[in-house]
């Protein structure tokens, strides 16, 4: 628009004036009408424009329909489904009551099932309100369930409870379980073996350092003694770490032998080597006269040799392991992957260095005659132990913070899942060892539309989908269309993930827990 008021009129470019008249021609079509203004040079040609008659020349521009975006209510949410055991607990329902209802048969995401039924949660919600009549009436029976079912939870409580001291009385008739039998072979047995050994070592100790008054000896006992109770602690944690997961603990109980170890490299710090610096600094400052030191060498004899059996066992299993796994004896200690068993073999390297250092201090205290020299060999013993409690506790609590496994797995693993058809690229790569052999892996994986929509083509019966192409006309029948087969595509998708899954495990047993998340 050009004010008349102004005195003076520029040259002007071409002036177009455009309005908009939407009309329906078929489902969401629009035409747009364009009105062509000429240009203008003066003042007079705008004149003469304006009394001549208006030319119109319309444009008809054709616009494509585009669906609206939708408002996702109730509509929408009602129509998620819900499986049968929810069905029945949630909603106060009947396996009787859901035969009436709509079944569908859906993807499962079990290894041991390949579908399972699920119903619409609409039709278990007013199926709940016909059974019960209103929501006030279902919440009240949701109440009562719930204080029933915290009932049965303590009945259950106390007849196990009656059932173990039952047990307890009169023995246990049933066969031999798995956490017994964990203990005749690998690292419990390795445990047990040390724990008899030692509690033999550590009665036959003390009884001399009764009758020599050795601090050495002293020390030597408290250190049989400290491991005996160690290796005590093994055993809870072998025998705690095969138990079954539970709801509670889904990964399993298998850290609890990292756990056991580093209560028994405290136990072994606090107990065995402060002890062992305290008798030492007792006899510094107060030296006392040493009896005949004969009894007390055949001891230290004893203990060499039987320690020095328990060292060779656990050896032997550390190598065996350390082969299985294709890692080097060094490697597989510093890395504490068998943790029960490497806390057997350092205690018992400790043992037998600890009995050549009493044994060499006690003999230059009978040559000499100076107690000195026995007090020094108990600080050496002491400082042996403080060192090792160091080593176990560091390595332990390494563990339990998250180790990853070894890059030559982590690599395999995700070239199995790169060399994939269907997989384009893979993110976010963590492999955590959980102990005891066992793996989880997870991961962020960019799946290939295109193969994927293949595998569901391929499946699919081509005439019948031309045909329903062919019958869509409206953008309605082209929406239900497409989410028709967009449903399809996405449990397709599901499927490959489950496929992918099941290869992992297959051809790595040691990877029990899989989680690939979908970029």
């Amino acid at each position: 628009m050009v004010p008349c008021t102004h005195p003076y009129i520029g040259t002007l470019s071409q002036v177009k004036f455009y309005s908009t008249n939407v009309q329906k021609e078929g489902q969401g079509s629009q035409t747009l009408r364009v009105e062509k203004v000429p240009s203008f040079e003066t003042a007079e040609d705008i004149g003469a424009e304006l009394k001549a008659p208006l030319k119109q020349e319309p444009l008809q521009v054709r616009v494509k329909a585009v669906l609206k975006k939708r408002e996702y209510g109730s509509k929408y949410t009602q129509n998620n489904f819900i499986t049968g055991v929810r069905a029945i607990n949630e909603f106060c329902l009947k396996s009787s009551d859901l035969e009436q209802l709509r079944k569908i048969r859906r993807r499962s995401p079990h290894e041991d099932t390949e579908s399972f039924t699920v119903y619409l949660r609409s039709d278990v919600e007013a199926k709940s309100l016909e059974v019960w009549g209103s929501p006030e009436a279902l919440a009240r029976e949701k109440k009562l369930r719930k204080e029933a079912e915290i009932e049965y939870r303590e009945r259950l409580f106390r007849n196990q409870k009656i059932l173990r001291e039952y047990r307890d009385f009169l023995g246990n008739t049933k066969p031999r379980s798995r956490t017994a039998s964990v203990f005749f072979k690998g690292p419990g047995k390795v445990v047990m073996v040390a724990i008899c050994i030692n509690g033999l070592n550590c009665f036959f100790k003390f009884l001399a350092w009764i009758y020599t008054g050795s601090a050495s000896m002293f020390s030597e006992a408290i250190h049989s003694l400290s491991d005996t109770c160690n290796q005590g602690l093994l055993a809870l944690g072998i025998r705690k770490s095969v138990q079954t997961p539970d709801p509670s603990h889904p990964y399993g109980f298998s850290n609890m032998r990292y756990i056991s170890s580093l209560i028994s490299g405290v136990g072994i710090f606090m107990m065995g080597a402060g002890l062992s610096w305290y008798h030492g600094v007792m006899g510094l400052l107060h030296p006392q006269p040493i009896e005949s030191l004969l009894w007390a060498y055949c001891i230290l004899a004893g203990s060499l040799v039987s320690e020095g059996a328990t060292l060779l066992v656990a050896v032997n299993e550390l190598r065996r392991n350390a082969r299985a796994k294709g890692m080097t004896f060094y490697k597989y200690v510093m890395e504490s992957r068998d943790p029960s068993t490497n806390v057997i073999l350092l205690e018992d390297t400790a043992a037998v260095l600890g009995v050549i250092i009493a044994a060499t201090c006690m003999g230059l205290t009978s040559i000499t005659g100076n107690p000195l020299y026995d007090s020094l060999g108990s600080l050496g013993v002491g400082t042996l132990l403080g060192v090792v409690s160091a080593f176990l506790i560091y390595t332990n609590t390494e563990a339990l913070l998250g180790r990853s496994i070894q890059p030559e797995q982590v690599q395999r693993l995700t070239e199995l899942l790169e060399n994939d058809p269907s997989v384009r690229a893979i993110h976010d790569v963590k492999a955590t060892d959980l102990g005891l052999g066992k793996v989880r892996f997870k991961a962020e994986v960019d799946f290939d539309g295109r193969v994927v929509t293949r595998s569901y083509l391929e499946k699919q019966d081509f005439d019948q989908m031309l045909q329903e192409i062919q019958e869509v006309k409206t953008p309605e029948e082209l929406e239900t269309f497409m989410l028709k087969h967009g449903e399809n595509i996405i449990d397709t998708l599901g499927a490959e993930v489950d496929r992918l899954e099941k290869e992992l495990k297959k051809r790595n047993p040691e990877v029990r827990h899989v989680d690939l998340e979908i970029l």
